[in-house]
């Protein structure tokens, strides 16, 4: 008999409850990127991405145990290039916010869907969304100053990386297995991204590895950052549909900011303050989706 294929849906919040919900994926996420940043005294920016990786890994494969069902080779290939697009984006985002403020950072990032939604759709409104974003990023750009050039550089990278993220979700969404995807995806992207990720670290001082605070610390920044947003991510769409979905993500931003300001300190220059407001009406305008929904009907177009 083949395995059960089925998953049970996940339950739905009453609508009152759903930003509620949501927000508490996005300080998750960003928390974990904070405590990532912790991480970066002892511990490559890059390596730290990869044990978040690897880390989200783990728990995804334990917990959703994705062997148990028949996969295809498209749909293996499919998920590893999810996959691996996904590590690489969070790779190039953990090497920006090393340098540049995490608010800065997310709002940078956002250019890559609200550009793939205008350049889809062409509707007034999503042109609009496009210029507003472009506008805020190089306000939030523009405010770090020469010495962030290099993070804003690494955002721009995560921002072209997200798009990819984007597109190539649409073809994990047709395979219709949702975190099952995102499992084998992760499993498979933290292997072939092990030289790339362990190297820096490798080099400048191996001896982080040896501390089992550093894999304990990975795993816990894997569940935060990502286990936790994804999964609540699933119940919120099923709660309340892709168009105010696209409207919530519009409070990513802003959580980044204030999870900077209160856990790193990082208060944002006026400059960065708007380019950052300008970011946050951009996606609530455009309605961009943070992540394809693999799980979800209509397949949806497309976090780091």
């Amino acid at each position: 008999m083949a395995p059960d294929q089925t998953r049970s849906a996940p339950r739905t919040f009453p609508g009152w409850a759903v930003p509620g919900v949501f927000v508490v994926g996005a300080v998750a996420q960003y928390l974990g990127a904070a405590v990532g940043v912790f991480l970066f005294d002892t511990t490559s920016p890059t390596t730290v991405a990869w044990l978040r990786a690897a880390g989200a890994a783990v728990v995804l494969l334990a917990w959703r145990r994705p062997w148990r069902m028949r996969w295809t080779r498209r749909s293996v290939i499919a998920a590893t290039g999810f996959g691996v697009v996904t590590v690489a984006m969070n790779l190039a985002f953990y090497e920006a916010i090393a340098r540049i403020p995490l608010g800065t950072a997310v709002a940078i990032e956002f250019l890559g869907p609200v550009a793939v939604a205008a350049l889809g759709s062409r509707r007034p409104r999503d042109v609009l969304a496009l210029l507003l974003v472009v506008a805020g990023v190089a306000l939030a750009a523009g405010a770090t100053g020469d010495v962030g050039a290099v993070g804003v550089a690494f955002a721009l990278g995560a921002a072209a990386l997200w798009a990819a993220y984007v597109v190539l979700g649409t073809v994990v969404a047709d395979a219709g297995r949702g975190l099952d995807s995102l499992a084998v995806g992760m499993g498979a992207a933290a292997l072939i991204l092990a030289p790339i990720g362990l190297t820096p670290q490798l080099l400048e001082d191996p001896s982080v590895f040896a501390h089992p605070a550093t894999w304990l610390l990975g795993i816990g920044i894997g569940l935060l950052s990502s286990v936790v947003p994804y999964a609540l991510d699933q119940v919120v769409l099923r709660s309340v549909g892709r168009a105010r979905f696209a409207l919530l993500l519009a409070l990513l931003p802003t959580t980044a900011t204030v999870v900077g300001f209160l856990v790193l300190r990082q208060l944002p220059t006026a400059g960065e303050a708007l380019g950052i407001a300008f970011v946050v009406v951009a996606v609530a305008l455009g309605g961009v989706e943070r992540r394809p929904r693999p799980d979800l009907e209509p397949a949806p177009k497309g976090r780091t």
